[in-house]
């Protein structure tokens, strides 16, 4: 398939289509909403379908809604949105403008051999209690600033709806060194990946490119076309490497202050 073609695909199932375990999905003629069920959670807006003239409207009518409700919300823009100037009129606004994220996606078809070779690291499935603590003390190191709210979603999903997601843990001498997850939308060709950041005494050891294949790996058992990945600067060329392909450069705008 073309970019374009996986791109077109990407919109419609992990955008207008979204499905996120602990939240409600909320769709207007104009944008989606994904409301987290907890009343302090993250917000998003997820897809928006804009013209020049209706922008402002769309933008305004989101800002009564969320400020309506008490919550702020993070509005998730992406490069091939209309109208081209959207980031600036959000900024304009008041938004908040997140670093750049790159949106990319491997077709699992044409996995390469380095995902499919066996892995020479220990990887591991999160499958109990104990793992889900191990996972959670590597990823309070790693992202000191997001873990609660993150574990707090994960640990729900990870008890009530085991099927949605996996937790996966790569270890070297021993020690746990990277935390990484994969999520399984229903009714969508994509998995995505998440996490995957290294402890800094382990980078550069193969434990990233491990967990990758892992995922890649199951994604492909149960059925899944894509792997998708929201990537930062550090790991947009590691994946580029094993033939991800760039969709979209995607930035988190998050609303201002009431």
């Amino acid at each position: 398939m073309t970019t374009i073609e996986i791109r077109a695909l990407y919109d419609e199932y992990e955008r207008r289509n979204a499905d996120y375990p602990g939240y409600r999905r909320e769709e207007t003629d104009k944008t989606v909403r994904m409301v987290n069920d907890d009343e302090d959670g993250h917000n998003y807006l997820v897809y928006s379908s804009l013209s020049h003239e209706g922008a402002e409207a769309a933008i305004d009518g989101e800002l009564a809604y969320f400020r309506g409700l008490r919550r702020s919300f993070e509005w998730k823009l992406y490069s091939h949105d209309e109208p081209a100037d959207l980031k600036a009129r959000l900024a304009a606004r008041g938004f908040s403008i997140g670093e750049d994220e790159a949106i990319m996606a491997l077709e699992l078809a044409e996995l390469p051999p380095e995902l499919a070779a066996d892995n020479r690291i220990d990887a591991r499935r999160v499958s109990d209690e104990e793992g889900l603590a191990a996972y959670a003390a590597l990823d309070a190191l790693v992202w000191p600033d997001d873990h609660e709210e993150c574990m707090r979603e994960l640990t729900r999903t990870f008890r009530e709806e085991p099927g949605r997601q996996s937790l996966w843990l790569a270890s070297i001498d021993g020690v746990p060194a990277c935390a990484a997850r994969i999520d399984f939308p229903p009714r969508s060709p994509f998995a995505s990946l998440w996490g995957g950041a290294t402890l800094e005494a382990y980078r550069g050891r193969g434990a990233y490119t491990a967990l990758l294949a892992a995922r890649a790996k199951e994604a492909l058992a149960r059925g899944y076309r894509f792997l998708t990945i929201d990537a930062s600067p550090m790991s947009r060329p590691i994946v580029a490497r094993r033939g991800f392909r760039l969709l979209s450069v995607s930035n988190p705008c998050d609303s201002p202050p009431e």
